[in-house]
């Protein structure tokens, strides 16, 4: 019974020493413009153990640096989908959604356009 008690409390350990205090990561935010790029990233890094949070207006990367013990990723796009951005793993909700400004309307093609040939990305 010691033994298994032992191993127990031993396996507990490695489990907490795996976890990475610097964890780096990725992951994409649907956004067009620079006013989504600030709502992101301050969600981003209002969320608990995030370090760092650096989205991209032209590639929709968020590059983030994070404690593990203390967020994870689903967590981080959970705050994202709060204040109206999807991700791959979470939509925001209609009501996130159409609270971001009317610029920031991303899931809009004539919006996106509209920033496109604003930034000469468009035909």
């Amino acid at each position: 019974m010691k033994n298994i008690i032992t191993l127990l409390a031993l396996c507990f350990g490695m489990i907490a020493f795996s976890q990475n205090k610097n964890a780096k990561a990725s992951m994409e935010v649907d956004g067009v413009c620079m006013m989504c790029k600030e709502r992101i990233e301050k969600a981003a890094i209002r969320t608990k153990g995030v370090k760092s949070a650096v989205w991209s207006v032209d590639t929709h990367e968020l590059k983030l640096i994070y404690d593990e013990r203390k967020t994870n990723l689903k967590t981080i796009a959970q705050k994202l989908a709060d204040v109206g951005h999807d991700t791959k793993e979470i939509k925001a909700t209609e009501e996130a959604y159409n609270s971001v400004h009317p610029c920031c309307k991303y899931r809009d093609k004539d919006v996106v356009k509209d920033h496109e040939s604003e930034n000469g990305n468009g035909n």
